[in-house]
């Protein structure tokens, strides 16, 4: 086989990987973005739906944490009060967080007068719905493996894309840094998606990456091997022994990335009277929490009081846990705790969100956005123009063994990510067992 005839032979296996792996996620990859992008300003969307909750006009001195928990405990008489949040601002309402026969529900307070404002159902909160969507699919744990599976095929396509649209000649600034107008409509239909797909490809690996995190079972495993291998919680955070309790942080507050594992620790139970509200939201205040603070009440005669900060930017990060009798703070984890891995992650997930650079931060994720669901588009369009009447319009099959190559080099992939080794499994076994006993699938496969 000649090297151009080898060097073609490769472009086709990459093409036919490309295309169907593109086919398969891009509405999956398309959802992604279309969430991402609304996800991006929650801020300025939930201030402007919920603004008659948020919004409270200061009247004088603020009523105490004890007397407006007070004034929730008597509207829900029989209802466990779970947390507080005082609202990071004078003209922020006071919430707590109720559990009632619905779920998890939130109840606003005006904390100068002490007047319930109005309560929400955590679960149908618009920007829940559409966390669950980029999240999960609103499926639960299956739809969490799928979008997983998604972002690690995305790498795939990406690298795949750049493999055969980059230019063999050199880089050329047209048809790769700007689309050619007037070349004809096969040419900008083309350039309509190289182009953006080479202006996104940076970021879009970025948000793929510092996603993945938070992922199920990727992002899981993750953390346990960066906790395990020495780069997880130092001796430093605890107030006295680190604690042999298999509670995690995450099991009993909302907490940032790198605390979610963190194991919980026990009051001392020795006949002394619990704190009251009021004292533990001195004692947050005292130790510099970020304003937009938490605190987590415990549950149990020896559970403890947690205070969590998760703001804007990563470095004002800080989940604390205190003892509910005496008051003694028995872990201060901090962004300046974390190991590099912890901060990177950390770090990873604010500029993901848009939120550690304020506004510009938030345009610059929504153009990557905008891009990807342009690079989708043209992407499908592309194919679809190109392809024959009842074909798929992929490339004839490779040579057994430039398929084999591909598919080892797929597989390495798998170890790093194995769900995408997984689903490399399963395309192989459908290919077994169906693809090559149908003469009809066969033909429209390979043909195009």
């Amino acid at each position: 086989m000649t090297s151009s005839s080898s060097s073609r032979d490769w472009y086709r296996a990459v093409w036919r990987w490309h295309l169907y792996a593109g086919l398969i996620i891009a509405p999956f990859l398309l959802m992604l973005a279309v969430t991402g992008a609304i996800y991006l300003f929650k801020p300025q969307i939930e201030q402007v739906i919920y603004a008659d909750y948020y919004q409270v006009e200061p009247t004088g001195e603020r009523l105490s944490a004890t007397e407006l928990y007070n004034r929730v405990q008597a509207e829900y008489p029989d209802t466990p009060i779970t947390r507080y949040r005082p609202g990071e601002s004078a003209d922020r309402s006071t919430e707590f967080r109720v559990m009632t026969e619905e779920g998890a529900t939130t109840v606003f307070v005006d904390p100068y007068n002490g007047e319930v404002i109005g309560s929400q159902l955590n679960a149908d909160r618009f920007m829940s719905q559409i966390e669950r969507i980029h999240g999960e699919l609103m499926i639960g744990p299956l739809g969490d493996r799928i979008v997983e599976l998604v972002a690690c095929w995305t790498i795939v396509l990406m690298a795949t894309g750049l493999y055969l649209f980059w230019p063999r000649n050199g880089l050329r600034v047209s048809g790769t840094v700007y689309p050619r107008l007037r070349k004809g409509k096969r040419i900008l239909r083309r350039d309509l998606h190289v182009v953006p797909g080479f202006w996104v490809t940076a970021g879009l690996l970025f948000l793929v990456l510092t996603g993945l995190p938070w992922s199920g079972f990727w992002g899981a495993n993750f953390q346990a091997i960066a906790t395990n291998a020495g780069v997880g919680y130092p001796p430093s955070i605890w107030g006295g022994e680190a604690p042999t309790s298999t509670v995690k942080t995450e099991d009993v507050a909302d907490v940032p990335w790198a605390a979610e594992t963190l194991p919980v620790p026990n009051s001392e139970v020795a006949g002394y009277v619990p704190l009251s509200l009021d004292q533990v939201d001195t004692i947050a205040k005292t130790v510099g929490m970020d304003p937009s603070y938490t605190i987590s009440l415990p549950s149990t005669p020896d559970g403890v009081y947690t205070l969590s900060a998760y703001p804007d930017r990563a470095q004002d990060e800080a989940t604390m846990h205190v003892d509910q009798y005496s008051g003694a703070v028995l872990a201060d984890y901090r962004y300046d705790h974390y190991g590099i891995v912890g901060k990177a992650v950390a770090l990873g997930i604010t500029l993901h969100k848009g939120t550690q650079f304020g506004l510009p931060n938030q345009l610059i994720s929504l153009a990557i956005c905008l891009g990807v669901i342009l690079v989708v588009v043209s992407g499908v369009y592309l194919w679809y123009s190109r392809k024959p009447v009842a074909k798929s319009g992929a490339p004839s099959a490779p040579s057994r063994t430039r398929r084999n190559v591909l598919i080892v080099l797929l597989v390495g992939f798998g170890i790093i990510f194995p769900l995408v080794g997984l689903s490399l499994l399963v395309v192989a076994l459908l290919d077994w067992l169906i693809v090559r006993r149908s003469t009809k699938l066969t033909r429209f496969l390979n043909a195009g």
